[in-house]
């Protein structure tokens, strides 16, 4: 009875307080523009711990008991508002509220952030608000953790994994062909021939407002999807004005121990642009531009770049916002190593020690123009070039089994210069045609350049008896120049119309329907032409100096015989091109099917016709391949709200993958140890996927997600050595199914926050994956999709996928801390591990090569001294771990490949005017 009477007691009590508070309520709009809805602004209740964040709709709500108090609303770059109010028992205020930037300018400062979605927190509520699974990366989180590039931003989010060596991304295990790139929601294309995605690394994250990172399949996505879809969101200037300057230096440890012999060919500028191409007259004389023979470089690398913003108020009503950014950089590495293949005994087929110099470049110009009419029309224009440039020596030196000389050794040198372009242009609107209908659109040209100009490769005979190198030549491609030349042309579109469905008692929205379309027709054009130089007998017996070889291949020991030039098909190049048309309809419903539980689903359909012609030294005569599909792709995702900082949320949904052009081309790439050539044969694969996630937001910057993933591969795409007299690499659908499935979890937590006017803030970030793969392999099946002109012979039956590993881990401890005058400091320690994953499928009884386990861990320090000066300071790659790549035999694992990065250091400062 007591404790009836005490239970109901406790409830009235509680009851009579809840009912005596009162509430306030209302919008918060951004003045500067057109007085949109402002989300993610913060609200305080001065003198409390009361506070609230505006939601993506820009509303707040605070309760709070009677009494009077000065509300005080800021955002970021705003100038902060402060009204009095007097709240009554039982009493609902509305006060909705104007910001301005006013005099303030939208800075690029460390600690603090420019725009809405830059914010860690306000990426976590639209993560936590909207029905689809989204998981994004802003410009705050990027500075805090001294990301430079998006490949290494996106190597920092759950489940997801960069390639050693590459730029190669995996997302849950699934490469390069099951992932797709976009910027601003709008396709870009790749600026590798031998990629379907554009390498990461060539975006700054000077450029980035945000990344987003997909990895649920959606109707408004196009249906060439598996793994992920990584979205570039570019920056859009608010502020009155700004101009930085921001310079720097850094030094790879390695690159610097040979600073007295640092050796890369000649040619190439250092800015990473080349003007020279195919000689005239190549095949009756020796009319080469550049020199073999290596020179001497100083390995210290730098950056340099420019941003500047500036708006302006046009009529009542609109407003033009202006961006733009150039910057340099550039880079030296080397490592040395073991590179060697074996056969299924362990014995060496190929064996070398490698040493690898490089020198890279990148050139990056953005220019956004912002443009509102009204608040209810938009238009935008992005313009995006990115010019990369890498420069290697390489030198191999040791044995061949196709080169046996009981005397001498072996020595290979390649040295390789490779230039990549892309133009990407963007016009952007949005139209509010009533209170309810939204029409946004998009188009998009870009254009991929890809050069390889003058590519040379050389092989020596050395007799350490004698101290006399000759030139080697068993083959006539074992002493070549190289040139090769990609053009790549798309033209996309997007259209979506938004209907907004009926309001609840509230006045919002229950949900939408959206419907649209997407065109994405895409044109290649790639040739390629080799010049073998071919040593007579005489020529073979003649002396050389690995470090002059111009004193052998010049004019007039081609007078003289010594050597001969020859190319296929004389000066005519070997050539393929792609083209590939999609037409897209699309359409979803969003609904809040109950307070707690929304639902969206969508539908996709897609008409898609590819062809691949090609003429090479592997079909002389030519030949064409095309194939049209239609896919019908179905999309689901639940979300039910367990309570105010808790979803669950289940995704399912049918997709498929594309084979690549340069995958399809009968052409083949030759390197030193393997080649690649292309399948006619290839198809598309069908992928069904399913995802479960609990997610848990703590508090606005704080976060606890579990993710349970599967997904199901009809005819799954491979890469595979076939069985041939050289090992060919090629890709092959390898059998009927594969499956992938595992587990993901995210944590982010503040250990420790002082409250007050200034942050003081450690933060600590963790993310793991844990994954199993699987891939049936049927040898019967590849014979006869083409017509036993490729063969397989696996060691085993079935494997996981290639570039999967079973663990990876992420981890990153932050702190931060402001001062008076804008000053701050910021540092952050981040580690990367993966555990062992899967590089190449065994075959002819030899033993799968697979990748040792590896972590590294880097050091960024960041202060801000001023509201103008700062000054960074970063240190990459801290453990110099080995990697290491192992064939797996009976007798235990085998040594294949193995080198150390060094420690790269870097130090530079910026000025903002």
């Amino acid at each position: 009875m007591k404790l009836r009477l005490f239970i109901l007691t406790l409830f009235i009590t509680t009851l009579s307080f809840a009912q005596s508070k009162g509430t306030i309520s209302g919008l918060i709009t951004d003045k500067d523009s057109n007085n949109e809805t402002l989300p993610f602004a913060n609200v305080f209740v001065k003198g409390t711990k009361i506070n609230a964040t505006t939601d993506i709709d820009g509303k707040y709500s605070i309760s709070i008991t009677p009494g009077n108090y000065i509300i005080q609303y800021t955002f970021v770059g705003y100038e902060p508002k402060e009204i009095s109010v007097k709240v009554t028992e039982g009493a609902k205020l509305v006060i909705n509220q104007e910001l301005s930037s006013g005099a303030y300018a939208l800075e690029d400062v460390v600690i603090k952030s420019t725009f809405n979605r830059q914010k860690e927190t306000a990426l976590l509520l639209e993560q936590k608000n909207a029905v689809e699974i989204k998981q994004n990366i802003g410009a705050q989180e990027l500075s805090r953790k001294g990301v430079g590039d998006v490949a290494a931003a996106v190597a920092k989010t759950s489940g997801v994994s960069k390639q050693e060596g590459s730029n190669n991304v995996y997302v849950r295990g699934l490469g390069d062909r099951y992932n797709s790139t976009s910027m601003n929601g709008l396709p870009i294309p790749s600026n590798d021939p031998q990629k379907k995605n554009i390498a990461l690394d060539l975006f700054s994250t000077d450029i980035v407002e945000y990344i987003s990172i997909d990895k649920v399949y959606g109707s408004r996505m196009y249906g060439d999807f598996a793994g992920g879809n990584v979205d570039i969101v570019s920056k859009d200037y608010r502020g009155e004005g700004m101009f930085e300057i921001s310079l720097g230096s850094k030094i790879n440890t390695n690159a610097v121990q040979k600073n007295d012999n640092f050796l890369l060919q000649q040619g190439p500028s250092k800015l990473g642009f080349v003007s020279y191409g195919v000689p005239k007259n190549p095949l009756t004389g020796y009319n080469f531009e550049n020199s073999l023979n290596p020179e001497k470089q100083t390995p210290f690398g730098g950056n340099f770049s420019l941003k500047a913003g500036k708006s302006f108020n046009i009529g009542e009503e609109g407003k033009l916002s202006l961006f733009a950014t150039a910057s340099f950089n550039n880079g030296y590495e080397f490592r040395e190593g073991l590179t060697q293949s074996i056969n299924a005994q362990g014995a060496s087929l190929k064996s070398f020690q490698q040493e690898k110099y490089s020198y890279n470049t990148n050139t990056t110009g953005m220019f956004n123009a912002n443009y509102r009419l009204n608040k209810n029309h938009k238009i935008g224009y992005n313009f995006l070039f990115v010019n990369s440039s890498e420069q290697t020596r390489d030198t191999y030196f040791g044995s061949d089994r196709d080169f046996d000389n009981a005397d001498a050794s072996l020595q290979v040198q390649r040295g390789t210069f490779t230039q990549n372009s892309v133009f990407i242009n963007q016009l952007l609107g949005n139209d509010k045609i009533t209170d309810k209908i939204d029409l946004d659109w998009g188009l998009s040209y870009n254009t991929v350049k890809g050069d390889m100009p003058d590519r040379t490769q050389n092989k020596m005979f050395y007799n350490p008896t004698t101290d006399i190198y000759t030139i080697a030549q068993r083959t006539t491609t074992d002493n070549q120049r190289y040139f090769q030349d990609l053009t790549e042309d798309e033209i996309a579109a997007n259209l979506a119309l938004t209907y907004k469905l009926g309001d609840n008692e509230n006045g919002d929205s229950k949900g939408k329907i959206v419907v649209g379309y997407n065109g994405r027709f895409k044109k290649r054009e790639f040739e390629a032409i080799q010049f073998n130089f071919n040593a007579s007998q005489t020529g073979q017996n003649t002396s050389v100096n690995p470090n002059n070889l111009d004193d052998f291949f010049n004019q007039q020991n081609y007078n003289e015989g010594l050597f001969s030039i020859a190319a296929f098909a004389g000066m005519t190049p070997q050539t393929y091109g792609g083209d590939q048309d999609i037409h897209s309809g699309f359409g979803n419903i969003e609904y809040k099917l109950s307070d707690k539980l929304s639902s969206m689903l969508g539908l996709r359909y897609e008409k898609i016709s590819q062809t691949v012609n090609w003429r090479t030294q592997l079909d002389a005569a030519g030949g064409t391949n095309t194939f049209d599909r239609n896919e019908f792709l179905p999309s689901l995702v639940l979300k039910y709200e367990l309570n105010e900082k808790q979803n669950l949320r289940l995704a399912s949904s049918k997709t498929y993958t594309l084979p690549q052009f340069k995958e399809r081309a009968l052409f083949i790439y030759e390197d030193v140890m393997q080649s690649e050539i292309g399948n006619p044969y290839l198809y598309p694969s069908q992928n069904y996927n399913l995802d479960l996630k609990w997610e848990m937001f703590p508090k606005s910057d704080e976060l606890l997600s579990v993710t349970a993933f599967g997904k199901y591969i009809l005819d799954p795409i491979n890469q595979i050595v076939v069985a041939s007299s050289s090992n060919d690499i090629s890709f092959v659908n390898i059998g009927d199914s594969g499956y992938a499935y595992g587990v993901e979890l995210e944590t982010r937590k503040n250990i420790f926050e002082i409250e007050g006017e200034y942050t003081n803030k450690l933060s600590f970030g963790f993310n793991a994956s844990f994954m199993k793969t699987h891939q049936d392999i049927d040898a019967e099946k590849v014979r006869e999709e083409t017509e036993g002109r490729l063969n397989i012979n696996t060691t085993d039956n079935s494997s996981g996928f290639t570039g999967a590993s079973d663990m990876i881990l992420n981890a990153d401890l932050s702190y931060t801390k402001n001062f008076r005058n804008d000053s701050g400091i910021m540092a952050t320690l981040a580690y990367n591990h993966y555990s062992d994953k899967l590089f190449a499928i065994g075959n002819e009884q030899k033993g799968n090569l697979v990748d040792k386990a590896m972590g590294s861990l880097d050091l960024v320090f960041k202060t801000k001294l001023n509201k103008s000066f700062g000054i960074d300071f970063g240190a990459r790659n801290l453990l110099n771990p080995e990697f290491k790549r192992v064939q797996e035999n009976a007798g235990g694992d085998v040594l294949v490949f193995d080198y150390k990065k060094g420690i790269t250091f870097g130090l530079g400062m910026s000025y903002q005017f």
